[in-house]
């Protein structure tokens, strides 16, 4: 018998709907993190969306055929998903090689681990952060998620083959991808650790697939194809009351659900995932009245271009923001250009790179690229063409040399420093628990010249601008300093002025982390009566982690330094906390590193965080004068 045709399947928009909506919530918690706290939960939303709508295609095809066509499968996925991404990678690749060379090392690990959709782990293998916004900044950051697809388009149809034959059962195979979903969802449970980075359990395949597999078993008992128009009013009812309550549940946690809660990793994100796929359900059901609801034309448009707007959320903010010198006291306004920035690159996307490349013939590939050789260039019919091949050059040279695991001058200086304050870090450590004093008379070189360190008061007085007296205080004062690595980047000013302080201070430290931490300096003897917080360059945080943080410091004095940040959102947020919560509460003193040092530039190493040689001593300065008092 012959193979028939596959059918067409029913266009479902409101579909469009439910990704307008995960794609926005994705958007918006990038460039509105406060207003969108749980916005990362649209890529949960995404998954079981492409779940379900892949294994319904399979369904039919499996009905129609009593077979799958494997190979059709991956085509028509290729088709869809990679010229738009090779596309975004020439392109990012291309400004990067020309304007942001900053941005060139490890590209080619970037690129080759995109495009064989390994990304997720070759992130998780070179310990980039999903969640540390200030140190791993990067235009390729969320391909993470299209990497967790693209390995399950891999492997779905010989899954989806396996148990149609030998399970055979719908309800059985329901069953059977349910407990493979709780798996999952139990692995991403036990390998988060509270208080320590979550990347690895977020980017996982193993942790994540829950949610693609979650909307596979749907298709299953659930299959468009065979659900009726015509049911009982009843009927109706309880279809609309559910997506009534699928929706608001999903808004619910796409605005308050922030990606610091341990809730999220403990069960929460599978709970989005069962909403999205009630909410898919109902949308998808003919005899419902979601599919009509969540059809409109802004979500038809967002719908429609939600892979492009995804895939240019990143470089846009990337690439945008290190041109702005101020992004924290002007977020609305470059919130706003910044989406339409997007917006506008994915209409270009769509218009002329999707929509037109699906429809190729693919078979004719060879012979297009030798056109390019025989005909001219430059034609009126085809005015890109010349652009497009230089742009393609540029970005392949790019690609090509890139460096691996290289950085430049200014940030191996840096890096220099760092490793020599992690050693003064070390030692103020092991110094607190045998009741040392001794300071170290030590060179360290730094970015301006060899700064030279001295337990002389009279050195230190004109060094740090203090009196007699304030030096003497501080040479007595104990105190912990806990920070990020602001305050690491300063310990070896901290510790010539403070030599009885500890500092535990570490590169890219969260708030969140804190608790832990902060019991395990506790049981080192480390934390002493008076503690000074300096954290929030790397991150917001809660209201709920600052006061667990001060629940735990309860009797002792805590000093919050606050941030200066101006390249991101969150410096304004992380300020207000700090100056609220010092309101409410005399015992919280807060030291306005950020007004000191707002009109200082010089004070600054070219990412106007971290502190240059007088920028160090300033800050050694602001925090003698509130010690010494």
């Amino acid at each position: 018998m012959a193979e028939k045709k596959r059918k067409k399947s029913r266009y479902i928009s409101g579909i469009d709907g439910i990704r307008s909506i995960a794609v926005l919530g994705v958007i918006f918690y990038h460039l509105m993190p406060k207003a969108m706290k749980g916005g990362y939960l649209g890529v949960p939303i995404f998954f079981v969306i492409s779940g379900y709508l892949i294994t319904d295609l399979m369904r039919q095809e499996w009905q129609q055929n009593n077979k799958i066509d494997i190979k059709g499968f991956y085509v028509r996925r290729m088709k869809r998903l990679y010229p738009a991404l090779v596309a975004l990678l020439i392109s990012a690749s291309f400004y990067i090689t020309v304007f942001q060379r900053n941005l060139l090392n490890n590209l080619r690990g970037v690129v080759w681990s995109s495009l064989l959709y390994v990304n997720n782990w070759w992130q998780i293998d070179h310990g980039a952060s999903y969640f540390d916004r200030f140190s791993n900044e990067s235009p390729f950051t969320h391909l993470w998620s299209l990497a967790v697809e693209g390995q399950n388009y891999l492997i779905w149809p010989f899954v989806f083959v396996l148990l149609v034959r030998f399970v055979k059962k719908k309800s059985t195979i329901f069953y059977v991808l349910t407990a493979l979903t709780v798996i999952s969802a139990i692995l991403m449970a036990v390998l988060y650790h509270p208080g320590q980075d979550p990347t690895r359990v977020y980017y996982g395949t193993d942790t994540r697939i829950f949610s693609l597999w979650m909307g596979s078993a749907f298709a299953f008992i659930w299959p468009s194809f065979h659900l009726k128009e015509q049911i009982p009013k009843q009927a109706k009812k309880v279809l609309n009351g559910i997506g009534a309550i699928a929706l608001v549940g999903l808004l619910l946690f796409l605005i308050f659900l922030s990606d610091q809660n341990n809730f999220v990793y403990y069960g929460g994100m599978y709970i989005v995932s069962i909403l999205a796929t009630l909410l898919i359900a109902v949308t998808v059901h003919p005899g419902a009245s979601w599919n009509r609801w969540l059809t409109n034309p802004i979500f038809n448009y967002i719908g429609k271009r939600s892979y492009g707007i995804y895939l240019y959320q990143f470089p846009v903010m990337i690439f945008y923001e290190a041109k702005v010198r101020n992004l924290a006291n002007h977020v609305w306004l470059h919130t706003l250009i910044e989406f339409i920035l997007i917006i506008g690159l994915s209409e270009l996307s769509y218009r002329f790179i999707e929509n037109p490349l699906r429809k190729y013939n693919y078979r004719h590939v060879l012979k297009t690229i030798k056109s390019w050789f025989t005909r001219p260039l430059v034609s009126k019919q085809k005015p890109w063409q010349l652009p497009a091949m230089l742009i393609t050059l540029v970005a392949l040279f790019g690609i090509i040399t890139a460096p691996s695991n290289q950085i430049d001058a200014e940030q191996q200086a840096f890096q220099d420093q760092i490793k020599e304050n992690q050693k003064i870090v070390e030692k103020t450590k092991n110094e607190a628990t045998t009741d040392s004093t001794a300071t170290t008379d030590t060179t360290t070189t730094v970015d301006e010249s060899a700064e030279v360190f001295s337990n002389n008061v009279e050195d230190i007085m004109k060094k740090y601008d203090l009196s007699k007296k304030q030096v003497e205080a501080a040479q007595e004062k104990e105190f912990t300093l806990f920070g990020d690595s602001v305050a690491l980047g300063t310990a070896a000013n901290i510790n010539e002025v403070f030599p009885k302080a500890v500092v535990d201070a570490v590169v890219g430290r969260q708030f969140y982390e804190s608790v832990p931490l902060l019991k395990q300096l506790d049981a080192q003897g480390n934390l002493k009566d008076t503690v000074v917080i300096a954290l929030g360059t790397n991150g917001s945080f809660t209201s709920a982690q600052f006061d667990e943080v001060m629940d735990y410091l309860k009797g002792r004095t805590v000093y919050f330094i606050n941030v200066r940040v101006p390249t991101q959102r969150w410096q304004n947020d992380v300020n207000a906390m700090l100056a609220d919560k010092a309101k409410d509460n005399k015992k919280i003193k807060v030291l306005d590193w950020y007004d000191l040092s707002n009109d200082h530039e010089d004070w600054f190493r070219p990412d106007r965080v971290h502190p240059t040689l007088t920028g160090r001593i300033e800050y050694t300065h602001l925090l003698a004068e509130a010690l010494t008092k």
